[in-house]
């Protein structure tokens, strides 16, 4: 049986996918105390990699739905730490986005709302966080946007 957030989720059309594997040697998260901190998820849909350079050849609108990707993925790590019951989840702490961008390119901040405006939407005011929005001359496989958090969870 789905809990609160898992159903408002399906109502938003979401799935949770299940919690992406580590690309090197590091853990996906470390749950310390009543705080869980996820490794950075990058952008990734049905299709694979969400690639491009924003200032280049990826629109504001392709960078935010890939910030909305690594929100999903963030929030699968969430449910993996919890053991699989996203409502241990208490708040959304902080995120801290990276955009794949040309030097020129100053809208990190619109790109990283597809992650705080999906986190607002599917947890409410649990969702509410403070967040980094910077530029990175590249990021791993090409891709357009990694995120990394910190939640709390009960």
């Amino acid at each position: 049986m789905a809990g609160h957030f898992e159903t408002i989720l399906a109502q938003m059309g979401v799935t949770l996918p299940d919690a992406p594997a580590p690309a090197a040697n590091y853990v996906p998260y470390v749950v310390t105390g009543t705080l869980v901190h996820v490794s950075g998820q990058i952008s990734q849909g049905p299709d694979g990699f969400m690639t491009g350079k924003l200032g280049g050849d990826a629109s504001i609108d392709d960078g935010v739905a890939a910030a909305r990707a690594c929100a999903i993925a963030l929030l699968a790590q969430v449910k993996a730490a919890c053991d699989g019951d996203l409502d241990r989840l208490v708040r959304v702490v902080k995120l801290g986005g990276f955009v794949n961008s040309t030097p020129e390119f100053t809208d990190q901040p619109k790109v990283i709302n597809g992650a705080s405006d999906f986190m607002v939407e599917a947890l409410g005011d649990v969702g509410r966080h403070a967040r980094a929005a910077v530029s990175a001359g590249s990021l791993p496989f090409g891709v357009m946007v990694e995120i990394d958090g910190i939640f709390e969870i009960k």
